[in-house]
C-alpha cells in the first residue's frame, strides 16, 4: 500500500514519495506567540501531529520542524498594552502553547526555532535576494519584486493580473509595485529592533519560514503544512522567496487544513466567538477535543459547538468502554482455540481498513469509523459464553495501536499524591466559600480516579479504592 497526499500545489492526490527514501522532512508553520492559541490554531497542531505519527508508524523517519514567530506587530502591541517587553510576552505564551498542545496529546517538534534566535540567517537570506535582484531596499525597508518571480500565484492558483486588482500601497510604503511585499521593516521609534545592512529593523513575516526551513531542513523539503488561511499570501510568498534564491523546488507537497467555525459562524473577535484552547481545557477533557478535531477530514471545515463536542465525548467514552470490558473479561478467559482464527481474521481485516483510510490523504474520519466497527465486533465477541484470552488480547492490542496512531489514550493517568492533596485543598476552600457545586465536582473527579474521600472531625482523609 502507498500513501496518497492531496497537494494544494497541484490540487490533486499524489502518491507520497519523499526526496530521500525512508525519511521525511516536514515543516509546519507555528503560532505568533502574543496570546493563548485559539481553537483555529489548535486544529493544524493536532492534524499534523497525527500525520507525523502515522508516517512514523509506517516506518518513516520524520524530521519535524515548527517555528515560533516571537516578534511582530501583534507582539509589539501586546507588549505596549501590558507594559512589558516583547521577549517576556513571547516566552510566556510559548510556555502556554506547550502546556495546551501537550494536553491535547501533541508531541513537540524535533525543533521549535524562534525568529529572534535566527536573525543572522534571515538577514543573509534577504541580502542574497537583493544580490539576485529579487529584492530592493527603500527607505530602510526591503521589498520583494513579486513580478520578477514568473511562477507567482502557482500555489493559490491565482493569475498575477487578478492579484493586482486587490493590491495597494499603504501610507508610508515606498514600493516599486503594489504587489511587492516586505522582507525587512525599518524600526519605528521605541520598537524592538536588530541591526542590518539597511538600518535598524526586524523581518517581515513571510521571510522567517523560508529562512528557517532552509537552515534546518535544506533547500527542498517534503511536506510544508499549515492552516488554509496561510496558503495565500504566506505560503505563496515563501515559494517566491525560496525558489528565487535556490532555483530549486521549495516543498514537494503542500498540505492545508480547513477552517474552524464556531456555531456555524466564522470565528472572529468582532463576533465575540473567539474561543481560546486555554479556556476550553478548563471545562473539557483535552482528549475529547482532539477526538473531535479528528472526526472530520482535515481538509474540510469543522464546526465547533458545545453540543457537538458533548456528542463526541459520548462517542469516545463508548470506545473506551469497549476496551474496559475487554480488559475486565480478559482475566476470566481461558486459552481456547475455538474460533480464534476467525476473530483474528476479523481484527486483521479491520486493521487493513484503518490503514487504507489513513493512506487516503490521512482520512481520520474514516479511520475513526473503523474504530467503531472494532468496538462493535469486540462487543459481539464478549457476548459469547466462552472467550479466548488470545482473542481478547488481540482486540485490546488493536485498540491500543490505533488509539496511539491517533494520539489518543485509552486509560486515564493516575493522579499523583500531591495533585490529590491540591484538589482536596481546593475542595475545602470551595466548601468554606459555600460553593458546594464545585466541591461536589471535585469529589466526583477524585471518585472517577478511584480515590475515596472521608470527611472526619480531624479533616479530610483519602485513600485509593
Amino acid at each position: 500500500m502507498s500513501i496518497k497526499v492531496f497537494n494544494t500545489l497541484t490540487r490533486s492526490k499524489e502518491e507520497f514519495e519523499p526526496l530521500e527514501e525512508g525519511k521525511v522532512k516536514m515543516y509546519v508553520c507555528g503560532p505568533t506567540v502574543y496570546n493563548y492559541i485559539h481553537i483555529g490554531n489548535a486544529r493544524p497542531v493536532i492534524v499534523f501531529d497525527t500525520v507525523r505519527r502515522y508516517l512514523e508508524y509506517r516506518g518513516y523517519e520524520v524530521q519535524f520542524i515548527s517555528n515560533f514567530t516571537d516578534v511582530d506587530d501583534k507582539l509589539i502591541r501586546a507588549a505596549n498594552e501590558l507594559g512589558e517587553d516583547v521577549p517576556t510576552i513571547a516566552q510566556r505564551f510559548i510556555n502556554a502553547y506547550f502546556e495546551d498542545t501537550e494536553a491535547l496529546g501533541c508531541n513537540r517538534a524535533d525543533l521549535h526555532p524562534r525568529v529572534t534566535e535566527n536573525m543572522d540567517i534571515i538577514i543573509e537570506f534577504i541580502q542574497a535576494l537583493i544580490e539576485k535582484d529579487y529584492a530592493y531596499e527603500s527607505g530602510g525597508d526591503v521589498y520583494y519584486r513579486t513580478r520578477k518571480f514568473d511562477q507567482y500565484g502557482k500555489l493559490s492558483h491565482q493569475p498575477i493580473d487578478d492579484l493586482q486588482l486587490g493590491a495597494r500601497i499603504d501610507v508610508g510604503e515606498k514600493k516599486e509595485d503594489a504587489l511587492d511585499f516586505v522582507l525587512w521593516k525599518a524600526a519605528k521609534e521605541g520598537e524592538i529592533y536588530w541591526e542590518s545592512p539597511w538600518g535598524k529593523g526586524r523581518p517581515g513575516w513571510h521571510i522567517e519560514c523560508s529562512a528557517m526551513a532552509r537552515k534546518y531542513l535544506g533547500d527542498t523539503i517534503d511536506i510544508h503544512a499549515g492552516g488554509q488561511d496561510l496558503a495565500f499570501p504566506h505560503h505563496e510568498n515563501e515559494i517566491a522567496q525560496s525558489e528565487a534564491l535556490t532555483g530549486k523546488t521549495f516543498a514537494r507537497y503542500w498540505m492545508h487544513n480547513g477552517y474552524v467555525n464556531i456555531d456555524n459562524e466564522k470565528m472572529s473577535k468582532s463576533l465575540g466567538n473567539f474561543v481560546l484552547v486555554h479556556d476550553i481545557l478548563k471545562e473539557q477533557d483535552p482528549q475529547v477535543l482532539r477526538f473531535f478535531m479528528l472526526s472530520v477530514h482535515y481538509r474540510h471545515p469543522i464546526n465547533y459547538s458545545i453540543d457537538l463536542v458533548e456528542s463526541t465525548k459520548a462517542a469516545l467514552e463508548r470506545l473506551k468502554t469497549s476496551y474496559d470490558n475487554l480488559k475486565h473479561r480478559k482475566n476470566s478467559s481461558a486459552n481456547l482455540v475455538q474460533d480464534e482464527q476467525k476473530w483474528e481474521n476479523v481484527i486483521a481485516k479491520l486493521h487493513e481498513e484503518f490503514l487504507t483510510a489513513m493512506d487516503d490523504d490521512f482520512n481520520t474520519a474514516n479511520a475513526i469509523s473503523v474504530l467503531f466497527e472494532l468496538s462493535k465486533q469486540a462487543n459481539y465477541y464478549l457476548q459469547e459464553q466462552n472467550t479466548s484470552e488470545n482473542v481478547i488480547h488481540a482486540f485490546m492490542q488493536e485498540f491500543e495501536v490505533l488509539f496511539t496512531i491517533l494520539g489518543l489514550t485509552l486509560e486515564e493517568e493516575d493522579l499523583l499524591d500531591e495533585e490529590v492533596e491540591e484538589l482536596i485543598q481546593k475542595r475545602l476552600k470551595a466548601r468554606k466559600d459555600r460553593d458546594f457545586q464545585l466541591a461536589d465536582e471535585i469529589r466526583d473527579q477524585l471518585k472517577d480516579q478511584n480515590i475515596i474521600l472521608e470527611d472526619t472531625p480531624q479533616g479530610t482523609r483519602w485513600k485509593r479504592g
